[in-house]
C-alpha cells in the first residue's frame, strides 16, 4: 500500500476579512484549524491599501471569501490588484447559501472551491504547485 506524502511545508495565507455578518471569516479559519495535517499561518496587512512587494513575497495563497466582497469591494479589489500585480494565486471561496459569484473575481480567479475542508485544502496545495511551476 502507498502512503499519502506528508506534506510538511507551513502555507502562508492572505485570508479576505472585512464587514461579516454571517461570520464567514471565522468558520472558515476553523475549517483549517480543523486538519491538523494541514499546516499554515496567516499573514494580515494593517491597511490594504499599503500591500507591498516584500509583504507579497512571503505569500502563498491569496483566499478572497466572495461571500463578504459587496460589502467590502474596495478593500478586496486592492488585494485583487496586488495579487495579480505580484503574480500571487487568488482562491475564490463560494458564498454560502445561494449567492452568486462575482463575475470579475471569477475570472481571474486560480481556482474556485466551496467549503468542503479537504476541498479547500486540496485546491491551496493545487494553486500553489502551479504558481510555483
Amino acid at each position: 500500500m502507498f502512503e499519502e506524502e506528508k506534506d510538511d511545508k507551513i502555507y502562508n495565507l492572505l485570508i479576505s476579512k472585512g464587514i461579516d455578518a454571517n461570520s464567514e471569516y471565522s468558520k472558515f479559519v476553523e475549517k483549517l484549524y480543523s486538519k491538523k495535517d494541514f499546516l499554515w499561518k496567516e499573514s494580515v496587512a494593517g491597511l490594504y491599501s499599503s500591500l507591498s512587494e516584500k509583504f507579497f513575497s512571503k505569500i502563498d495563497v491569496i483566499i478572497i471569501l466572495s461571500g463578504l466582497y459587496n460589502k467590502n469591494k474596495e478593500d478586496f479589489d486592492k488585494i485583487i490588484e496586488a495579487a495579480i500585480k505580484f503574480n500571487k494565486p487568488i482562491v475564490l471561496v463560494k458564498p454560502q447559501g445561494m449567492e452568486e459569484l462575482p463575475e470579475n473575481i471569477e475570472k481571474i480567479a486560480t481556482a474556485i472551491v466551496g467549503w468542503n475542508v479537504n476541498c479547500i485544502i486540496d485546491t491551496l496545495k493545487e494553486a500553489t504547485e502551479d504558481f510555483s511551476k
